[in-house]
């Protein structure tokens, strides 16, 4: 037998696909079954479903709590433009929030399908050397995650926690109240939220809202870099194969037949599951260019009056968020640029290898796969916008170009 393979008698290939599975789905698990949208297994029980919905409506509540007061008192309430302007900007983020959190419910059948599918390449691996690939595109993609959760928690910190600490205790009534401001303020028809203890209930509230919302945009995040980062794992993995089709593997009984089919199977296997992926992020990767290119833009602006107006605490803060969020879209537009390139790369394997040496016959498979590399589906927003560097440019100079509108408008 080959000492490379992992083949066990009586088991699957890799016997040890659980872990690794754990390993490469655990960071995103965290971040969706915090809000009720991880995928429920096909046989799940009532309690499970008891729990889901109950997780689903607890965060609606929570962002709710901030869209409905806020609106109404940017209607009612608030005066100046300026200050509309950042409280109604703050309200997006909200709202992209609850569009992309309706997604994950509506297409839980589909996350639980490519879930399964990662599942089933996991319990499928043959070779050592193809199980090194996919941990290390495992641990690429956790990173991914762990860097867009840093600067989105960190956002969390200094925006709900810091901001309102470091901000001096509002007195008023001569003295005879004294509360700490809100961090987005609550109208005074609905509840007057400045006695305590409805001023701390409501902060607590709006602190766990905020999570929720920024945890959506991880969850978000996390899931577009697992599925993207997964396939061009298994381009990789291809190309592997690719390498050793015309001479095999030492020791392997596999001959040219068996290894071109075996290629051409994994080659349709990942057009479906990337045909999948795209389905799956095409709504919210459209949610987060719109969004970001707006948040992009308020936020510039917001640093730059924060810190004219001599306010440093607040300046870094919506310094950080801009970095988030910035950072946010890059990931979305890096994974679309590098899956491409990795489909790419697929065609000029395929015509590098030594296909000259192989039958007339069979070698007519090779330029059927540079064709359908070239015609692999890619990553877009919205179906609209193809994600990759070159549109992250555009993001941001769309976002600049708003941003200098929006000096002149209030300048």
């Amino acid at each position: 037998m080959n000492a490379e393979k992992l083949m066990i008698e009586g088991k699957p290939p890799n016997a040890n696909y659980k872990n690794d599975l754990s390993f490469n789905v655990r960071l995103n698990v965290w971040t969706l079954r915090t809000i009720g949208t991880w995928p429920r297994s096909p046989d799940h029980s009532w309690l499970e479903t008891l729990e889901h919905v109950c997780l689903n409506l607890f965060c609606y509540e929570l962002l709710a709590f901030i869209l409905i007061p806020c609106s109404i008192y940017i209607i009612l309430e608030i005066k100046d433009f300026y200050n509309q302007l950042k409280l109604g900007s703050a309200l997006s983020f909200f709202l992209m929030a609850v569009m992309k959190y309706c997604v994950f419910i509506i297409r839980e059948d589909d996350i639980r399908k490519c879930v399964e599918l990662i599942e089933n390449d996991w319990k499928n691996v043959r070779y050592q050397e193809d199980r090194k690939i996919m941990l290390e595109n495992a641990s690429f993609s956790r990173r991914l995650i762990v860097i867009c959760g840093t600067f989105m928690y960190g956002g969390v910190i200094f925006y709900y926690i810091a901001l309102p600490l470091t901000r001096a205790k509002i007195v008023e009534e001569g003295g005879n109240l004294t509360y700490r401001r809100l961090v987005y303020p609550f109208p005074k028809v609905l509840l007057d939220a400045r006695h305590s203890p409805i001023n701390e209930i409501c902060y607590t509230i709006q602190l766990l809202s905020g999570f929720v919302a920024h945890n959506i945009t991880v969850a978000a995040c996390g899931l577009a870099a697992l599925l993207a980062i997964h396939a061009c794992g298994q381009l990789q993995i291809l190309m592997s194969w690719l390498e050793k089709l015309v001479d095999g593997r030492k020791n392997d009984n596999e001959n040219l037949d068996q290894r071109l089919a075996n290629i051409v199977k994994q080659h349709v296997r990942i057009i479906n599951f990337i045909a999948l992926t795209e389905d799956l992020l095409h709504e919210i990767s459209l949610i987060e260019v719109v969004g970001c290119t707006l948040n992009i833009c308020f936020l510039g602006y917001y640093s730059m009056m924060e810190w004219d107006s001599k306010q440093p605490v607040s300046g870094v803060t919506y310094i950080i968020l801009l970095i988030s969020v910035t950072f946010n879209i890059f990931i979305f537009c890096y994974i679309g640029q590098l899956l491409a390139e990795q489909t790419v790369k697929v065609g000029e394997k395929s015509y590098m290898i030594d296909w000259h040496r192989m039958p007339w016959k069979k070698s007519l498979a090779i330029p059927l796969m540079i064709s359908m590399s070239h015609s692999t589906t890619k990553i877009t927003a919205g179906n609209i916008i193809e994600l990759s560097i070159s549109s992250f440019g555009d993001v941001i100079k769309t976002s600049v170009a708003y941003l200098n509108m929006l000096r002149t408008f209030t300048t």
